[in-house]
C-alpha cells in the first residue's frame, strides 16, 4: 500500500513539474493542480495509512487514525480550489487581452534579434 501511494505521489509530482515548465497557460495551470494533488496525498499519507481504523480514540479501540492530516488536506483542497479559480481568471484575462496564451510572451516592440544588431 505504501509503495502504491508513494508511486502515485511521484507520478503526480513528475507530471506536475513537466506541465509547469510548458510555455502555454493552460498546461501550467494543470501542472499546478497536479502538484497540489501530490501535496494533498502526501499530507494524507503522513498520518499513517491504516484501513478501517476510526479517526477518534474511544474506549475499546487500540489503534486509530490521526485526524490532523485529514483536516489539513480538507483545508488544502478548499485553498487549492480558490487558487485555481484565481489563476484561471488571470490566465483568461491575459489571453483575452493579448490573443495569445504564452507564459513568456513579450510585446512585439521588445523583441531583440542578434542578427538585427549589425
Amino acid at each position: 500500500m505504501e509503495l502504491l501511494v508513494a508511486s502515485a505521489i511521484g507520478i503526480l509530482t513528475a507530471g506536475g513539474l513537466y506541465l509547469v515548465l510548458r510555455l502555454r497557460t493552460f498546461p501550467v495551470i494543470l501542472g499546478i493542480s497536479l502538484l497540489t494533488y501530490a501535496v494533498n496525498v502526501f499530507l494524507f499519507a503522513s498520518g499513517r495509512l491504516t484501513v478501517g481504523a476510526p479517526p477518534i480514540l474511544r474506549d475499546g479501540v487500540s489503534t486509530y487514525t490521526d485526524p490532523l492530516p485529514q483536516a489539513l488536506v480538507l483545508t488544502a483542497i478548499v485553498i487549492s480550489f480558490g487558487m485555481t479559480a484565481v489563476v484561471v481568471m488571470i490566465g483568461l484575462g491575459a489571453y483575452l487581452g493579448s490573443d495569445d496564451d504564452h507564459v513568456d510572451d513579450q510585446p512585439a516592440g521588445d523583441l531583440h534579434r542578434p542578427e538585427d544588431a549589425g
